[in-house]
């Protein structure tokens, strides 16, 4: 079926429509790196390579591109404030290979474990956590905290411009408008600052135009590795969602053909992969998926495209450099609804279950992983110090084990 689906397209369309593809997602694949302190370019670079592998794992099956996670955003922040990139890196690889471990354990015993031990009140708040812990990060961006040269006035104005385009076209906009809204916001706030004359464009000149991504190696601390280790678990049960989400899109299950184990494991094999030449893990891009509902476009030959593109794409230093002048407010801007967005997933997560949130069990394990995890919590110290997401994740977990099941009319 896909040979006779690339016979009848020409190149050229091909071509465009991998760009297209590329295209939707480049706006959410630069904003974690911009995010974390990490190299656009590196970021492009694994995003391409990552979704080449995940197809070579499951034979051009599944039309999906991968790109940065933003499941990982707080957690990178806060290893590579603790840490350093380079252990941070180390512990990255580690939740790749954790996805790995899922994957051969779905292969040998199915899903069904995997439900019981993070069910709806476990995962749920770990990713209300995510989402709610950043809440101070978007907001000093936005009112110019974490800027030298833009004070409150300019900084709130950019923020709240460019936060209001994004809403605008993420609730009113029709077609391709809908998939992009966080490149509308990004390229409103930047025409903005231009204006008020708040880009500074020294790195772009200073940039060559070809050179190689600032790539960087992994190493290995068990500090940072239990920190980041325990943060792999909500996007690997999100990666089910994101694997149904598409098959209902195109009509196929993926959990059966290629099967749940094969894309679980070209999801992990892509995240050590980039946090081995410094890149944010990989992640299944909803915006893509999008793309695909609204294009119609089912063959994975258009992501390989899309992949090459990037890969090319992150060779080009002023583009990553020309990335590095966006100012902080209009980052800011975006990232407060894009954070709380990520508590209402998890929220709905919670809905979607159908489960008394007051009844004395669920009340307790949902009540402390949020407290724990967004209160600031820890446990440790030194090279054994767990706190923030993976405190909490750890916590609902071991929660969700001991506590006795309620019965049935309880």
């Amino acid at each position: 079926m896909r040979d006779a689906v690339s016979q009848a397209e020409s190149w050229p369309k091909v071509v465009l429509t991998g760009a297209q593809m590329l295209f939707v997602a480049f706006g959410a694949l630069v904003l974690v790196p911009l995010l974390t302190g990490l190299d656009p370019s590196v970021a492009l670079f694994t995003a391409g390579a990552g979704t080449l592998i995940f197809h070579a794992v499951t034979k051009r099956s599944v039309p999906v591109f991968l790109a940065s996670s933003f499941a990982f955003i707080a957690p990178i922040q806060g290893s590579v404030a603790s840490f350093g990139v380079s252990a941070t890196m180390g512990g990255l690889m580690a939740s790749g290979l954790v996805y790995v471990a899922i994957s051969q354990a779905v292969r040998l015993k199915g899903t069904a474990w995997l439900h019981r031990l993070l069910p709806a009140v476990v995962v749920g708040p770990v990713i209300m956590v995510i989402g709610l812990a950043l809440a101070p990060v978007a907001v000093s961006m936005a009112t110019g905290e974490t800027s030298d040269n833009i004070g409150y006035g300019p900084a709130i104005f950019l923020s709240m411009a460019s936060l209001l385009v994004t809403l605008v076209l993420a609730v009113f906009g029709r077609g391709l408008l809908r998939l992009v809204p966080i490149m509308g916001g990004i390229v409103t706030g930047y025409s903005l600052a231009l204006l008020m004359g708040l880009v500074d464009f020294t790195p772009v000149r200073e940039a060559a135009w070809l050179s190689v991504p600032s790539f960087t190696t992994p190493s290995f601390h068990w500090a940072a590795i239990l920190f980041m280790i325990p943060v792999a678990i909500a996007p690997a049960v999100e990666h089910i969602g994101d694997m149904v989400a598409i098959g209902s899109v195109t009509r196929k299950n993926y959990l059966e053909k290629p099967g749940l184990h094969r894309t679980l494991l070209g999801d992990g094999l892509a995240t050590s992969v980039a946090a081995l030449f410094g890149g944010p893990p990989n992640t299944t891009y909803s915006e893509v998926t999008g793309a695909v509902t609204l294009t119609r476009a089912f063959n994975p030959t258009y992501m390989i495209v899309a992949a090459i593109l990037a890969i090319v794409l992150a060779f080009v230093s002023k583009l990553g450099a020309l990335l590095q002048t966006i100012p902080g407010p209009v980052m800011g801007g975006i990232m407060t609804l894009l954070f709380g967005s990520i508590a209402v997933v998890g929220m709905n997560t919670l809905v979607r279950a159908g489960q008394s949130l007051t009844a004395p069990r669920n009340l307790v394990v949902v009540s402390l992983i949020l407290v724990f995890g967004i209160g600031g919590m820890q446990f440790g110290g030194g090279q054994f110090t767990l706190q923030g997401v993976s405190l909490a994740a750890l916590v609902g977990i071991a929660l969700n084990w001991l506590l006795p099941r309620e019965q049935e009319g309880e």
